[in-house]
């Protein structure tokens, strides 16, 4: 397991899954542009979408990248938490 999901673990009650995600998309703004918006949503559709729809719904979605949560919060519609925030409201 990598270090930041050993760290999220720590919090009593939190059991971290590492999912599948591959890439989002979004590349830093590469996403944002208007003629790469579909490349990037399809990206996005390859791995990271379809293995955070499989998630549980009441899961904790975790991301460092603030592109990686916009998309994630545009592809899936699920809010993507900076690790450290996840940290922060579990102590």
């Amino acid at each position: 397991m990598d270090p930041s999901a050993q760290v999220l673990g720590l919090p009593e009650n939190y059991t971290v899954s590492v999912i599948p995600s591959g890439c989002c998309g979004m590349a830093g703004s590469f996403g944002y542009e208007h003629e790469h918006y579909d490349v990037s949503m399809r990206i996005g559709n390859w791995c990271c979408f379809p293995a955070l729809r499989g998630a549980d719904s009441e899961a904790i979605v975790a991301a460092p990248g603030t592109s990686c949560r916009h998309q994630i919060l545009d592809g899936t519609g699920r809010v993507a938490r900076h690790p450290a925030e996840v940290l922060w409201e579990a102590i």
